[in-house]
């Protein structure tokens, strides 16, 4: 309302400049409020600041170029189009409720379906939350491996992958290159760990797998951030390791493979966490890192159909949020990618069943634990080997088959040793469900099966 309205309102009414100018603002409030109500909330949560940060930037690039591209190229999803908010965590859990709270209700009349906190510590820190406010949390290779059971933990998605299944894909492999299962009797496997609750929980799983199969299961733990761990190494070499599984984060993954270089453990015979296998963990560690593995859910490179449609309709068109061009197809925009995609796939579920407009945050939990995105879905999309299956049910909230790659760095790139290497679901799925049950236990949760 313009000043000079105001005053010839005040004048008639006599309520004064301020009683007016009040009136005029509870007025404006709610159409204020409501400017982005038909647009889907996407609250974008990011660490551009932090000794994280150099790992989110590309993945917040993947992740806002799909995203624009969608908007942009495709005029939504199926014509509803996301608004992106960032909320800046620094990757710490404070700051990462804070902008829970901001967004979990939604932004501006554009309602939430659904919150991507980008860090493990922060999802755990939300499961409470989540199950009160009724706002669901996901987190594509970084979850809860015990919210799986959807029945104890309806808003809760540990999408894709997670660190149990992670364990089990690397015992695999080993086991593959050791001459078969039988073979692990004789061999020694060091998990390397960030001492914190991502790094540790490996540590029942790999104790799982070593009662099973008769491997030596050593477990170390390196203190934040890993900028030392000479001492850890030569624990390594004295222990006899045959192998290392580095689940670092951040400066402790280039660390740690210059450290094994000094001491004399081969690269090609460490194989690092799916947080420890971008090009910003190796190439740092110069020389030392040609050969070094990793576990790869975010497989690298340019040549699948929709990182080319990426570069062709925003890189090329200057509409990225990358500024560092090479870092265009790499490890961590791949992940952006995916991540986003997870997302709209959910939007276009939630659309079938509820019509095509913003889902709410109950909306948006019923189409998370209806995805399927089939090999037919994937070849649509243009992400043959990019993304393996991903089909959820309100029982099982991180997919049916989860899976991973190897990959090796060549001092340059990386290359894939494998296919998708499946997990065996059974193999965890009676211990997840019994902690699972003692949870809910704990918290007075029925676990319920739920309807469609």
């Amino acid at each position: 309302m313009s000043p000079s309205l105001i005053k010839a309102l005040a004048l008639a009414t006599g309520l004064g400049f301020a009683g007016v100018g009040l009136a005029a603002l509870a007025a404006a409030g709610p159409a204020m409020a409501q400017d982005h109500k038909n647009e889907q909330l996407y609250p974008l949560f990011t660490y551009r600041t932090g000794p994280y940060a150099p790992s989110f930037i590309p993945f917040g690039a993947g992740n806002r170029d799909y995203l624009t591209y969608i908007n942009e190229v495709e005029g939504g999803v199926d014509g509803v189009k996301i608004l992106i908010q960032e909320c800046e965590t620094a990757y710490t859990i404070e700051r990462g409720i804070e902008c829970y709270e901001r967004y979990k209700n939604g932004y501006d009349g554009a309602p939430t379906a659904a919150i991507y906190p980008h860090s493990s510590g922060l999802d755990v820190a939300l499961t409470d939350k989540a199950r009160i406010d009724k706002v669901p949390i996901v987190s594509p290779g970084g979850g809860q491996n015990i919210a799986t059971d959807g029945r104890v933990f309806p808003y809760q998605y540990p999408l894709i992958f997670d660190y149990w299944s992670e364990a089990q894909i690397i015992v695999d492999y080993i086991a593959q290159k050791s001459g078969g299962y039988d073979k692990l009797k004789a061999v020694k496997i060091a998990t390397l760990y960030h001492d914190s609750g991502y790094g540790r929980d490996t540590i029942e799983p790999l104790g799982i797998l070593a009662k099973k199969y008769g491997f030596t299961d050593i477990q170390i733990p390196v203190p934040h951030p890993g900028e030392q761990q000479q001492a850890q190494w030569q624990q390594i070499r004295s222990a006899g390791a045959d192998w290392v599984f580095l689940r670092g984060w951040g400066v402790m993954t280039p660390v740690g493979i210059k450290t094994a270089a000094r001491v004399g453990f081969p690269a090609d015979r460490i194989i690092g966490d799916i947080w420890s296998g971008s090009e910003d963990d190796a190439r740092p560690a110069g020389s030392a890192a040609k050969g070094y593995l990793a576990v790869s859910v975010f497989p690298p490179g340019t040549d699948y159909g929709i990182i080319k449609t990426l570069k062709e309709k925003i890189v090329d068109a200057g509409k990225s949020d990358l500024k560092d061009k090479s870092k265009f197809g790499t490890v961590y925009y791949n992940y952006g990618v995916i991540e986003a995609i997870t997302f709209v796939e959910a939007l276009r579920v939630g659309h079938k069943k509820f019509g095509n407009r913003p889902l709410t945050a109950e909306e948006g939990r019923w189409a998370l634990e209806n995805l399927n995105i089939d090999d037919k879905r994937i070849a649509e999309l243009g992400a043959q080997g990019l993304i393996s299956p991903l089909k959820t049910s309100p029982a099982n909230h991180k997919g049916e088959t989860v899976a991973a790659k190897i990959i090796q760095w060549d001092g340059k790139s990386w290359t894939a040793l494998t296919d998708w290497i499946k997990a065996d679901a059974s193999l965890f799925a009676e211990t997840i469900r019994a902690k699972a049950a003692a949870y809910a236990q704990e918290k007075g949760i029925t676990p319920v099966a739920q309807t469609n």
